[in-house]
């Protein structure tokens, strides 16, 4: 999503010249360059004015320490100026109540399902009792779609197929949720247009009718700066409680997600990329700005690790490592709960100085799949002893595969390079050499 600006913006710090102090003189250009990159990622003029004028201010006449470069100071400054535009810190979703209802809301093909989805799997996570409710009684696929969400996380879903009235639906769901103990109610509502009276209207008696303790608009942040203007039109309406913003796995310029909360004075409470149901984050503005200036978040790296890896699967493969004992089976495990994760190339972009590297490279998940049928075309005992795989073997799971033996070579090469090396480390450790690390 921020490639573009983070290419921009790292060029624009790179013609800050001058020693001791930045000045008028030596950072004349690079304001313009930061402005214009700001304004191409399509962030409001306004506010991307606002933003270097408060940047320039700030680093006028600051002193640069022994060992810190105008560059890199000047960096410092960005980043604190796009944390404070991106709301400051992160904020949680009130889920006061009993139930708490949480109301989800925005336009048509915005990914307000999906989230409801993800959401709703976030929060079983943390041990609460969920009902999902399809209030959607417009599109056909609605219901259904949810249904299928919540069949996917195991999370319990309030429909009434053959009802046209959406309020009525939600009041029932509510009812439904305190009969079953459930402890958070999270209600999908139909996609509109803001010019839409009618559905406006709709979602404005929901709101009236069951009082949500938490109401989020999801916008396509894709969408640029339409983004924007929609979500002032629904916070008029609505007065929502925060911004989830979705799709920023895709190509767009991302001014919506630096604009939004100075238009509206709300903030972006949640991030979502890709389809996944473990693929939705916090908002946190701190990390937000050091991923646009392509310092990494390593934070939310290890916190999606955290997620995705089952603690007791991790305690057995890490004794098998000790042991020596590692197989292709343990690899396919690994390879499943890495894409578990999310985005590949997101993921890549977290680790500080990646991004800038990999940026025109065309990193997928669908990358796993070669390496993910050749393990699958394997016998069990082939998995476990890979060393048994002669040429004849080789051939047959190729065919299988429907790949060459070359690739089939390469990941058996692979594999046993990276037995070796954890069989160094495992000597390395028994040998007392690693001990300070332990």
């Amino acid at each position: 999503m921020f490639e573009n600006l983070s290419d921009k913006l790292n060029k624009a710090v790179k013609t800050l010249k001058g020693q001791g102090r930045i000045s008028d003189i030596n950072i004349a250009a690079t304001i313009k360059e930061v402005r214009r990159a700001l304004m191409d990622a399509d962030v409001n003029y306004k506010v991307a004015k606002d933003v270097t004028d408060r940047v320039r201010e700030k680093a006028i006449d600051r002193k640069v320490m022994i060992a810190v470069e105008p560059g890199q100071l000047f960096v410092k400054i960005i980043q604190e100026e796009l944390t404070e535009l991106m709301g400051g810190q992160a904020q949680s979703a009130n889920l006061k109540g009993s139930p708490a209802i949480v109301l989800i809301a925005g336009l048509q093909g915005s990914g307000k399902t999906t989230f409801s989805g993800k959401f709703a799997n976030y929060l079983k996570k943390q041990g609460r009792q969920i009902l999902l409710v399809a209030c959607d009684i417009y599109r056909p696929a609605a219901i259904t779609q949810l249904q299928v969400l919540g069949e996917q996380i195991g999370v319990e879903v309030y429909a009434e197929p053959e009802s046209k009235n959406a309020v009525d639906i939600a009041r029932n769901a509510i009812a439904f949720a305190k009969s079953k103990g459930k402890n958070i109610v999270i209600i999908d509502t139909a996609g509109r247009l803001a010019v839409d009276e009618v559905m406006m209207k709709e979602v404005e008696d929901i709101k009236k009718a069951v009082t949500p303790s938490e109401i989020l608009f999801v916008v396509d942040s894709m969408t640029g700066q339409d983004a924007v203007n929609t979500a002032k039109t629904f916070n008029e309406r609505l007065d929502f409680d925060g911004v989830v913003l979705t799709k920023l796995d895709g190509d767009a310029r991302g001014g919506a997600a630096l604009s939004i909360k100075t238009v509206v004075n709300k903030p972006i409470k949640f991030i979502s990329t890709g389809e996944k149901m473990e693929a939705l984050d916090v908002f946190y503005p701190d990390r937000m700005a050091s991923r646009i200036l392509g310092m990494g978040d390593v934070i939310s790296l290890v916190e999606r690790a955290q997620q995705a890896f089952d603690e007791d699967e991790a305690k057995r493969l890490n004794k098998k490592m000790r042991e020596n004992k590692f197989d292709l089976n343990d690899f396919l495990t690994q390879l499943e709960q890495i894409k578990k994760m999310g985005n590949i190339k997101d993921l890549m972009g977290m680790i500080p100085g990646v991004s800038s590297q990999i940026k025109d490279l065309d990193i997928s998940n669908d990358s796993f799949k070669p390496i993910e049928a050749i393990i699958r075309s394997m016998t069990p005992k082939e998995r476990e002893k890979p060393d048994i795989i002669d040429g004849s073997r080789k051939k047959r799971i190729a065919t299988g595969s429907g790949t060459q033996i070359l690739q089939v070579n390469n990941l058996l090469k692979q594999f046993d390079q990276m037995r070796s090396m954890m069989k160094k480390v495992n000597q390395m450790q028994t040998s007392g050499k690693m001990k300070s690390f332990k």
